[in-house]
């Protein structure tokens, strides 16, 4: 008898987003293959917190812009059962989940969490004020974003639409088309064509939106000012602000999945083992002891 649950069981036929490394401002987060998840990096709110989980099949993590009043942060699990777990820094009820069901998929913005229902709705808490939370309306969702202070959502047909704060075009998605993939940063947002190619809106102060040169790329993620894209040989690239290393992956290869943290990249091996670069102040780029992390098709 096939002991994989009814989510399980809907990840596998839908091919939802199954998310097994994050990262976020300070911490990196790895989802293991029996289930388990590990984390290092800053637990000053709890965030890694994660050594009581049980039964995760994906991972998010709060990941939020690089300023002096900010780094606190939040991990986010979803369960084999469709209910979601969190741990840390709860001010804005971003942690408040857990009733929470149904759920296939999750994102974890600044200061929210939000999580994608097997029929297609979106749910959010956490954080409103810049409109980054009003999904309810959302119907016939495949994949969910959190940037800052913007929500990105992939529809089934491959257009993508957004709510949230504006200010640089990084909401700017109604004429995408043929996405199979997307991701939000900072103040940018970044999308995955169907063949390959990549494309990006928002701020580009940094080079981060840089990426229509692209080409066969598989996955995609966007950190504070950086984009970064795993390619189909399992190598990877990256474009942006590398003022601490977040972009020198150049020499990754056999990669199955990348994250994206605020100046960090880490980058997951098809041996489940694990490698970063970056910013590791808080030692969130120490991940080179992993083992067993689940791949992405597991």
């Amino acid at each position: 008898m096939d002991s994989t649950s009814p989510i399980e069981s809907a990840l596998q036929v839908k091919r939802w987003p199954k998310e097994t490394i994050a990262a976020g401002r300070r911490h990196t987060v790895g989802l293991k293959t029996d289930g388990t998840v590990t984390a290092v990096g800053d637990n000053k709110y709890g965030q890694c917190d994660v050594t009581g989980w049980r039964d995760m099949v994906a991972v998010a993590a709060g990941n939020v812009h690089m300023a002096t009043n900010t780094g606190n942060a939040h991990t986010v699990g979803l369960v084999s059962d469709g209910t979601v777990a969190a741990v840390g820094w709860n001010k804005h009820n971003q942690c408040d989940v857990n009733d929470w069901r149904d759920i296939v998929a999750v994102a974890a913005g600044w200061r929210r969490t939000v999580g994608l229902k097997s029929d297609g709705t979106v749910v959010a808490a956490g954080r409103t004020n810049e409109g980054q939370c009003d999904v309810s309306g959302w119907r016939d969702i495949t994949a969910v974003a959190a940037g800052d202070w913007h929500t990105a959502g992939l529809k089934s047909n491959g257009t993508v639409t957004s709510v949230g704060n504006n200010r640089y075009g990084q909401c700017d998605v109604s004429g995408w088309r043929d996405m199979v993939a997307i991701a939000a940063g900072y103040l940018h947002t970044v999308g995955l064509k169907s063949d390959g190619t990549v494309a990006a809106v928002g701020l580009n102060k940094h080079g981060q939106r840089d990426v229509s040169g692209w080409r066969g790329i598989v996955a995609v993620a966007a950190g504070c000012y950086h984009t970064v894209g795993l390619k189909e040989d399992g190598t990877v690239v990256a474009a942006g602000r590398n003022e601490h290393g977040q972009c020198n992956v150049s020499g990754w290869a056999d990669m199955v999945a990348v994250a994206a943290g605020c100046a960090h990249t880490v980058g997951l091996k098809s041996d489940g083992t694990m490698v970063a670069a970056g910013d590791n102040e808080y030692g969130q780029c120490d991940v080179s002891g992993w083992r067993g992390i689940r791949l992405p098709k597991d």
